[in-house]
């Protein structure tokens, strides 16, 4: 490799740096004002699945039939009001859709020029209701998919007092064959 190809490639590594820490940079402000939003829709919801966590790490206690009971009654009622709030984001998403929808319509109704000079200057100037679109958008299956994982941990509660009663009711007849 010559000389200029090694200088090439050098310059072109540290461009493709500084192109990562602008992305990083970025991501990780749209992360934060993502997490922020679904913290505040599902701080409860999270705090509880920590409280099961808790339950489910002690190796010498299973949760015992009165946390099950409780877990059964209780998420119902966290998923309810997420539910709620991902509507809310729903909304919001929509909302901010349209909001970048109409930026970008107003400033390719004003530049002059080709399509293709409108089209780049439009996307350019939306770009802030782009990335607020996304951040919302982002929150939205987020809260999502903590819903979807608070129902996947209800059901197995379910299955497990289920066992339970099973196992129950097989010892007491079992119990009740040697008695006789």
């Amino acid at each position: 490799m010559s000389k200029s190809e090694l200088l090439a490639n050098e310059i072109e590594t540290k461009k493709i740096e500084v192109l990562q820490d602008r992305i990083n940079n970025n991501s990780k402000l749209i992360n934060d004002l993502t997490n922020k939003l679904v913290a505040d829709y599902c701080k409860q919801l999270d705090n509880y699945v920590k409280f099961v966590q808790t339950l489910l790490q002690d190796d010498k206690h299973p949760p015992t039939s009165e946390e099950l009971d409780d877990i059964v009654m209780s998420l119902p009622v966290l998923l309810y009001f997420c539910g709620e709030a991902q509507e809310n984001l729903g909304i919001k998403t929509d909302v901010a859709k349209a909001v970048k929808q109409e930026k970008y319509n107003e400033i390719y109704n004003e530049v002059k020029g080709t399509i293709a000079d409108k089209t780049a200057k439009s996307e350019l100037a939306a770009q802030s209701e782009t990335i607020t679109h996304i951040i919302y958008d982002r929150a939205y299956k987020i809260v999502k998919e903590k819903m979807n994982a608070a129902y996947e941990l209800l059901s197995s509660c379910k299955k497990v007092i289920s066992r339970r009663m099973t196992e129950y009711e097989l010892g007491r007849v079992d119990s009740g064959r040697f008695n006789n």
